[in-house]
């Protein structure tokens, strides 16, 4: 089932559009904090995006970018400003399609499925995991934080990968080393213990503190 993400102000809108589309068998969710659209994003992973041009806080255009910078999950415009110099803007910053305000449903409806026929038809979804702020994706295994992103050894990113995935949960040191041991390369206790140092060194300075909590004798968690 594919997930759609709505980025609409308007309630009315964005609650008719989502009713819509779960009619047609998708899933479908409303950004609630337009300030953090991003992060809502990333936590719900779409396959599709529809947004709105006139947005509080930032407009649809710079979260086109921001969206931009770790998915290539298709983007539709969806608005009310539908010159020509609007649409143009649209597909610089990044987005697939334009359609004007008002739309008639069905008309969006065919719109998301070509899309998504064109985008999936021979590969798969992205996986995005998301604490803090920070996006790791786990397509392309890379870390974005505040729009920049952080480079990762093999190691790290394993080892921020499987703490992403069991968030809330204490993951032990074996469980950690038998994930590593699957890139064939050895890690013992040592290696291991100095991973997460350079790893916590590293997100530090990316302004990421107190990202990884260390449990003394059994493991490491984010909380």
């Amino acid at each position: 089932m594919y997930r759609i993400l709505i980025v609409e102000d308007d309630a009315v809108i964005a609650a008719e559009v989502k009713k819509h589309l779960e009619s047609w068998g998708f899933e479908a969710a409303c950004v609630k904090d337009f300030q953090n659209v991003l992060a809502e994003f990333a936590a719900y992973s779409p396959q599709l995006v529809l947004l709105d041009i006139s947005l509080p806080f930032y407009n649809g255009y710079h979260w086109c970018g921001e969206i931009r910078k770790i998915s290539k999950a298709p983007i539709l415009f969806l608005s009310s400003a539908a010159d020509n110099m609007n649409v143009v803007m649209a597909m610089q910053m990044g987005g697939d399609d334009f359609i004007p305000k008002p739309f008639d449903l069905s008309v969006l409806t065919a719109k998301i499925q070509a899309m998504l026929r064109r985008a999936y038809s021979f590969a798969g979804g992205t996986a995005l995991l998301e604490h803090k702020g920070a996006i790791l994706n786990t397509a392309d295994a890379t870390l974005t934080y505040q729009g920049e992103k952080i480079e990762l050894t093999r190691n790290e990113y394993r080892i921020l990968q499987v703490l992403m995935e069991q968030k809330g949960k204490t993951v032990s040191r074996d469980c950690l080393m038998t994930r590593l041991w699957e890139t064939d390369s050895y890690v013992d206790e040592n290696t291991l213990t100095v991973n997460v140092a350079r790893l916590r060194k590293k997100l530090e300075r990316a302004g990421l503190t107190d990202f990884i909590t260390t449990k003394k004798g059994v493991g490491y968690l984010m909380e």
